[in-house]
């Protein structure tokens, strides 16, 4: 009965990773013949040779991640790391948020390091957010003083707002709620090596650029010409009002697309270009990863694995 459901639960998530994949690309209307206009361009096919290493790296990047902060808890090859990454992504896909891929990681392990797993895969994905939020800041506010569409006003009273959020946090991290406290949760973190903090903070850094420059590359493809500064920057603010907002994974291009063209537009680029960029990355580094998550999914036995390994 439990490989009977286990089964059900895998088809679930499959079927589900696949239906929300292919009900967005039934529903958009893509003028792909910009892309093979672009195909035909001189350098085309070594963008695409650096755009397709990036794809690469952006994951392989994440998958030393977590093997570099799972050794906490035990020691696991890249192999294993690319199968709970890959199949942590396929849960994350079907939930708001991505919050599935917790769950996904937490399969391969023991029920008694289920709250530690899900606590680090947070300080996986923390820095990553970290990152996005700084440099979303910095390029949203560079963009803003060149095209001016947030007022004064308030970027003043986010700053404030920010200011009486980390003095309330900092006033109550005694108080605890269901067992747990800020003490508590920096209590956590420290008990963590430095070393795999510091390899962590590295790792997220290279990855965060390798994503800006998936979409410099493409473009430079597709011949839009916006200084180099300023399109990081706008790419950057992209995530940052884009990650604000609740949404499924498998709808993060329509949201992030929709951001940019307003942001694109201050700039004079063609809207379709700008949709059909935000569509190809979201097939390159999440499309992708889930179809082959999805098959190892299928294949393997996550709580199988783990109790052979215990034994």
């Amino acid at each position: 009965m439990k490989e009977f459901l286990m089964l059900l639960l895998k088809i679930a998530v499959v079927g589900g990773a696949f239906y929300f994949i292919n009900k967005q690309l039934t529903e958009k209307d893509f003028d792909w013949e910009i892309i093979a206009k672009a195909l035909h361009t001189p350098n085309a096919w070594f963008l695409v040779g650096i755009l397709l290493l990036l794809t690469f790296l952006n994951r392989f990047i994440e998958i030393l991640k977590w093997k570099n902060l799972a050794q906490t808890v035990k020691p696991i090859s890249i192999w294993e790391s690319t199968k709970q990454v890959l199949i942590g992504i396929t849960f994350g896909i079907v939930t708001p948020n991505g919050i599935g891929e917790y769950a996904g990681k937490a399969w391969f392990y023991e029920r008694k390091n289920t709250v530690k797993i899900i606590f680090l895969n947070a300080v996986c994905n923390g820095i990553q957010v970290v990152f996005s939020v700084l440099f979303g800041l910095i390029g949203t506010f560079y963009i803003n003083s060149l095209h001016q569409f947030i007022a004064t006003k308030y970027i003043v009273l986010f700053f404030g707002v920010l200011i009486a959020v980390i003095l309330v946090i900092l006033s109550v991290k005694n108080i605890r709620i269901k067992g747990y406290s800020l003490q508590s949760l920096f209590k956590s973190l420290n008990e963590i090596p430095k070393t795999i903090h510091r390899k962590n903070i590295g790792l997220a850094l290279l990855r965060y650029l390798v994503l800006i420059h998936q979409y410099f590359i493409l473009y430079t493809l597709f011949h839009v010409e916006i200084p180099y500064f300023v399109l990081l920057a706008v790419v950057a603010s992209i995530y940052l009002l884009a990650s604000s907002l609740p949404n499924f994974q498998a709808v993060d291009f329509a949201l992030k697309g929709s951001v940019a063209i307003y942001l694109f537009s201050f700039f004079g680029v063609d809207g379709w270009i700008v949709t059909l960029v935000a569509a190809l990355i979201w097939l390159l580094n999440l499309v992708i990863p889930i179809s082959i998550g999805s098959v190892l999914l299928l294949i393997f036995n996550p709580k199988k694995n783990s109790n052979q390994q215990a034994i």
